[in-house]
């Protein structure tokens, strides 16, 4: 049993390889993309809806309420970005019921690409609440000699963000394979089940992560605005 879908080859022409990480992960894509259209497609305002209009205003409104709690700001600019993360890797993990699938979660490519884009999220959010200099003087302080630890800590936590997940993924799929090759039959099914739940938990916390790093920008200028009013107090 392969550990990572990048070691599973479906296809190979010369130079050029197709593994089961880019397959399955624009099967992903496919269905998301898909899924939104079949829902969105007939969307109404009327009191009575359609079961998977109703199944969207639920999931849409959870997500709004959690991003609010945790960045205590409007919610409407985060949604976006992070409920498309949120969605992503849920559906990456919760397909792995299916056999045959490989959920791309559980290679570190996927994981790094998706830390990447957290990584360029936090300046982009960052300079379009602050600006491009407020934005930059914060990797200065306390000091200026804290710059390059500030810049180690924005690159280590990215590659934390990578590996947690990487590592969570891969772990499951490792015991998985050993429970198979012990009890054939029925801890496997446990697993698997635990395996949905935890793919369920990975998906909140690199949401919730993600989410918090992009917000520090904006709390720590709402932090300096309240302080200049305390000051004109």
């Amino acid at each position: 049993m392969e550990i990572s879908p990048d070691a599973i080859i479906l296809a190979q022409w010369g130079w050029i390889t197709l593994n089961a990480t880019i397959v399955f992960t624009w099967v992903v894509m496919f269905i998301l993309a898909a899924g939104s259209w079949l829902v969105t497609r007939n969307i109404s305002s009327d009191t009575r809806i359609s079961r998977w209009q109703n199944l969207l205003e639920v999931v849409v409104v959870g997500m709004r309420e959690q991003i609010r709690e945790v960045s205590r700001q409007d919610p409407g600019q985060y949604l976006p970005f992070a409920g498309t993360i949120f969605l992503f890797i849920l559906a990456s993990n919760i397909l792995a019921i299916i056999p045959g699938y490989q959920p791309p979660t559980g290679s570190l490519s996927t994981t790094t690409a998706l830390a990447a884009c957290v990584f360029f999220a936090v300046p982009a959010f960052g300079i379009r609440q602050r600006g491009t200099v407020n934005y930059l003087k914060n990797y200065l302080k306390p000091t200026f000699l804290m710059l390059p630890f500030n810049i180690i800590g924005e690159v280590s936590r990215t590659l934390a963000l990578a590996v947690r997940l990487y590592g969570n993924m891969m772990s499951g799929t490792v015991i998985i394979a050993i429970l198979l090759s012990l009890v054939p039959l029925f801890f496997p099914i446990i697993m698997q089940a635990l395996g949905l739940i935890t793919g369920v938990i990975q998906a909140y916390i690199f949401a919730i992560l993600a989410l918090v790093y992009i917000t520090s920008a904006a709390q720590v200028q709402q932090k300096e605005e309240n302080s200049k009013l305390e000051r004109r107090a």
